[in-house]
């Protein structure tokens, strides 16, 4: 999942509700009011085998058109400078504005390919009235409902078509670990990345990452190498202003898909924050590795219960994927900087973990037996044999008669079986179920 897609436009053409469409949710709200979206909604797409990121950039409306605007034209740029394809909405029942102008003015001038996405065409009169938009100058266009669906199936058809093909071949060139370093802005990445390269370090030799201005420098520590991926304080201010949380959204992105651990950094005086859990929940869907680091606990008021407290706060906030290392830490004063790594390289192992099948067979099948699942009308369901499969993460597949009856419940129950018989802390686990 490498491709990013940014649906962008004026407020109040529905790319709010095509975002829904696409990735089957309703995450972002949907209001006649301009403005509704303020905060950067981003899921992920599947069509004809192909997954991708798609971030909603809807605006912020703070009062005068002038302001408006700039938001509006920021919110391109970072598309444009960002995404892999973009999406320009536009609206059937308004015909062209001023501001699609203006927003097809700079997408003209970009390489990337953007696809013309004309709104709330429902009927025929509708799709004539579309015929309009090719006055942008943006080439073809592609008329759809995004309330009902219709149209866009045509307009995912070309979109994955012109996503650049994955390079797996990048990913599998090395087996040394590839830790990463994200989190909100001014949560203290930078200072972290400093602290761990300072002048004690052992730098083998420095690597440009392939995305660009991101930094992935060789380091050697514990008698292990490792790729330390940075992606803090990279970005021209200029470029980032007001959407530093739309463009750390797309960095985090970018950079959790290309790593095997994320190092989540989380700023002590702010607590576990919203955005904090939309960049865990990334890298949990990503079946990363995962490490918490609480940064600035030196500027924290504590009693001997408080590390404690913020703990069972964090794990609320990311249940029920609880089994993950939180660490306290102090990056300006390298307080148990390296004991984050020392986690990260035995979450790593626990990412490559096999487990034998006959070891697994042993372990598991006497927990099922003991608490088999629950019959589904009248009929019993027998889970015979388990075994992992040959995949980068755990995954594990469960063999019954059946599979299709067993609840969510259940699985979860056997996920904690799993960990509590093996040691996959601080990493993501996935269960299928299959017929025999």
């Amino acid at each position: 999942m490498s491709n990013i897609v940014a649906i962008v436009g004026r407020p109040n053409v529905g790319k709010s509700q095509l975002f829904n469409r696409l990735t089957g949710q309703r995450q972002a709200i949907v209001d006649d009011e301009s403005g509704v979206t303020r905060d950067r909604h981003y899921g992920t797409s599947e069509w004809n085998g192909k997954e991708f990121t798609i971030i909603d950039t809807g605006g912020y409306v703070k009062g005068s058109d002038d302001i408006f605007e700039d938001e509006i034209r920021k919110q391109v740029e970072l598309a444009i400078d960002e995404a892999d394809a973009i999406l320009f909405v536009v609206d059937v029942e308004d015909g062209i504005t001023g501001l699609d102008k203006d927003v097809a003015n700079m997408l003209r001038k970009t390489k990337k390919p953007v696809f013309l996405v004309v709104n709330k065409v429902d009927n025929t009169k509708r799709q004539n009235d579309a015929l309009e938009f090719y006055n942008l100058g943006l080439g073809d266009i592609y008329p759809v409902s995004a309330i009902n669906g219709s149209g866009t199936g045509d307009l995912l058809d070309d979109l994955v078509k012109a996503l650049p093909e994955e390079n797996n071949n990048e990913k599998q060139e090395s087996d040394i670990p590839k830790f990463t370093v994200v989190g909100r802005p001014n949560a203290g990445k930078s200072t972290l990345i400093n602290a761990l390269l300072g002048k004690d370090r052992n730098i083998v030799t420095d690597i440009a990452g392939t995305t660009r201005d991101t930094i992935v420098t060789r380091y050697k520590k514990f008698n292990q190498e490792f790729d330390l991926i940075d992606t803090a304080g990279i970005r021209r201010k200029n470029k980032v202003k007001e959407d530093i949380e739309f463009y750390s959204v797309m960095r985090a992105i970018r950079a959790i898909e290309n790593s095997d651990v994320v190092f989540l950094v989380v700023d002590a005086t702010r607590g576990f924050e919203s955005q904090d859990q939309k960049i865990f929940d990334l890298a949990r869907k990503n079946n990363k590795g995962i490490v918490i680091l609480v940064n600035k606990w030196d500027l924290v008021d504590k009693d001997t219960h408080t590390a404690k407290e913020f703990t069972e706060q964090i794990k609320k906030e990311i249940a029920p994927f609880t089994d993950v290392p939180i660490l306290f830490i102090s990056a300006k004063n390298k307080q148990r900087i390296f004991k984050a790594i020392e986690e990260g390289m035995r979450v790593f192992e626990n990412r490559k973990r096999k487990i034998k099948t006959s070891k697994l067979n042993e372990v598991m099948l006497p927990y099922i037996q003991q608490n088999p699942p629950p019959a589904h009308k009248g009929k019993y369901i027998k889970i015979k044999y388990v075994t992992q499969l040959p995949t980068h993460s755990p995954k594990f597949a469960f063999f019954a008669n059946l599979p299709q009856y067993i609840k969510e419940p259940y699985k979860r129950y056997l996920e904690n079986k799993l960990r509590e018989n093996f040691d996959f802390t601080g990493v993501p686990i996935e269960i299928y179920f299959r017929k025999k």
